[in-house]
């Protein structure tokens, strides 16, 4: 089994096992002990959906915290603390599915105007951070799942922010990244 697989589950683990520690759900735990590369300091998303419906989706754009803890505090904010939906219950646990995402740092997009940033925009490959004042939003690169033309993904992301689908002003500030996901139901069975 290749290196990435078992980074998969452990992740994955982490996520379940923290969201069912809140919910005081016996579950087995994967042993994380000596695997050094969770002290790493990393910023990931944690993505819950039950029967393909989204559930709860919490996470950091910047590390700050190692890979365990951010795995683990994301996963019970998108389980308990995620404002679109009430608390996650013990009946829901047995059909959640968990999706972690590990990003990239984030880096600049240079583009004052709205044109500009949408041909820089990569579809299924970078998630996108639009900023301008106190109106915030991200998308991961999944999101482009559901939204495959740049220019949709883009008035969406400023629709999320708070902001009107055509808003624009030379002032936005946007970054990517990219992530590497981990989805419970695309792992080998053991």
């Amino acid at each position: 089994m290749n290196d990435s697989v078992n980074r998969g589950r452990v992740l994955i683990s982490i996520a379940r096992s923290a969201i069912a520690r809140q919910l005081r759900v016996a579950i087995d735990e994967f042993p994380t002990a000596g695997l050094s590369w969770l002290e790493e300091p990393a910023a990931t998303f944690v993505t819950l959906t039950i029967n393909g419906k989204l559930r709860g989706c919490i996470g950091t754009l910047e590390a700050h915290r190692s890979l365990l803890e951010d795995v683990s505090a994301n996963a019970r904010a998108a389980a308990f603390e995620d404002s679109r939906f009430q608390p996650l219950t013990a009946d829901e646990f047995a059909g959640l599915l968990v999706e972690v995402s590990v990003l990239t740092e984030i880096e600049a997009m240079h583009a004052h105007t709205e044109d500009v940033a949408i041909s820089k925009l990569r579809p299924g490959i970078d998630g996108v951070v639009f900023k301008f004042g106190m109106y915030k939003a991200t998308f991961l690169p999944q999101v482009w799942d559901q939204l495959p033309e740049p220019a949709d993904f883009l008035g969406h992301l400023k629709a999320k922010a708070g902001l009107s689908a055509e808003f624009w002003h030379p002032e936005v500030l946007l970054y990517k990244y990219q992530v590497k996901k981990y989805r419970e139901k695309d792992l080998p069975a053991e």
